[in-house]
């Protein structure tokens, strides 16, 4: 059985952000019901190109990403007919969760007061971009607003040289990050009305989840009133230790070493280059020795890993006891065996492989169903609300669902 098998979802949401919450739900087990416009669904169907990275016709992972397990509702929530199915479904949810901006929520009803109306149990979630309170609460946003820029990731990750702001790594970056706290904010709040009665309001927003994802280093800043400055590009990494840092390989790869006791870690490294007489060097006998002569160990380790290719690096620095990993882009790791042996990447309906959202439940991942197309369950859903067939005619005819 799932974590949340039984608890039922109803996502009033668009784009990345809070719809990814929906889908860390569903692969938990919710049943999450989306629902869309009624005439253009959700925006983020249409987003077909990010960057050089484009897709056809088909399906579509800047869709599935976020909505893998759910149903999909076309619903005009603006009519009165509409509205009313919207009543029913909140009726019968554990959680309502929106991404819509204060003013919307009035305007349709769908604010706090209006869903405990209907539901006075009701888990109420909401994602917003600039948090709850303050000036700027009704603003909206995205992930490279609020969670990248605002929250100091591209200041942090820019060197003072570069002209402009470094970009998120991908789309939805923040977005997924954030919607990750969603869910688990939900699940906190589904324990608590589980053990109290009491059931509560969740907010996540894009900025708290950029401010979170750098907490070590906002409280290093303000501690010592000064800002991270990020190393310029083609360094080693740290200056005072050989083996933190990044090294080129003879097919222009990287390794990524991060053993931040050199003085532990050394001469096993040594052994494992084929350079045991490192190991007895004066210059790199102690920690504090290694750290004078870093300059030093860091040409000498360029020069024998610009020797192997990645793949026999892999290979030898297998039993290697200090952290260290292969730099891998947005291709490579799918070939990646450890990434494999623990079903991080899945298939979603058996059409498209995407990453499972990090938390497993006793040693397995979830099993992760399709993105649904535009309203591909609008009947299904209705019948369940006990609507006849006839009803569900007039209220298409109507433009009330789709």
């Amino acid at each position: 059985m799932k974590p949340l098998e039984g608890i039922r979802v109803l996502e009033v949401a668009m784009y990345g952000f809070v719809p990814s919450a929906g889908g860390v739900l569903a692969d938990w087990g919710a049943e999450v019901i989306k629902v869309e416009h009624a005439v253009t669904g959700d925006p983020q169907r249409g987003l077909k190109q990010t960057g050089n990275l484009k897709v056809g016709d088909g399906p579509n992972p800047n869709i599935w990403h976020a909505n893998r397990g759910k149903r999909s509702l076309g619903l005009d929530m603006a009519s009165v007919e509409g509205k009313e199915v919207l009543d029913e479904l909140v009726r019968r949810a554990d959680v309502f969760l929106t991404s819509f901006l204060p003013r919307s929520r009035q305007k349709l009803g769908i604010d706090v007061e209006d869903i405990r109306a209907l539901n006075p149990k009701i888990i109420y979630a909401r994602g917003s971009a600039l948090g709850p309170r303050g000036p700027e609460s009704d603003k909206g946003g995205f992930d490279m607003t609020a969670f990248w820029a605002r929250a100091s990731s591209a200041a942090s990750i820019t060197p003072r040289s570069h002209k402009g702001m470094t970009p998120p790594p991908g789309p939805a970056y923040g977005d997924t990050i954030s919607g990750t706290n969603l869910a688990g904010g939900i699940a906190a709040a589904l324990f608590k009305r589980e053990r109290t009665g009491e059931p509560s309001v969740v907010d996540v927003s894009l900025l708290g989840s950029g401010l979170w994802a750098m907490g070590q280093t906002i409280a290093l800043s303000l501690l010592l009133d000064e800002a991270l400055q990020a190393p310029e590009p083609g360094g080693h990494g740290s200056p005072s230790n050989p083996l933190s840092g990044l090294y080129r390989t003879s097919d222009d790869r990287f390794l990524s070493l991060v053993m931040l006791q050199p003085g532990r870690y050394w001469a096993d490294v040594c052994r494992h280059i084929d350079r045991p007489e490192l190991i007895d060097d004066p210059r790199f006998s102690s920690a504090e020795e290694i750290a004078k002569h870093t300059a030093e160990a860091v040409e000498i380790l360029r020069e024998v890993f610009a020797t192997r290719t990645l793949a026999e690096w892999t290979e030898r620095l297998g039993t290697l006891s200090g952290p260290w990993a292969p730099v891998q882009d947005s291709l490579q790791v799918g070939s990646d065996p450890q990434i494999r042996a623990n079903e991080y990447l899945l298939s979603a309906g058996g059409e498209v492989e995407v990453v499972s959202s990090p938390v497993q439940f006793d040693i397995g991942a979830p099993q992760l169903g399709p993105a649904p197309e535009f309203a591909a369950q609008t009947e299904e859903i209705l019948m369940e609300l006990g609507l006849d067939w006839e009803r569900i005619i007039e209220l298409k005819t109507a433009g009330a669902v789709t």
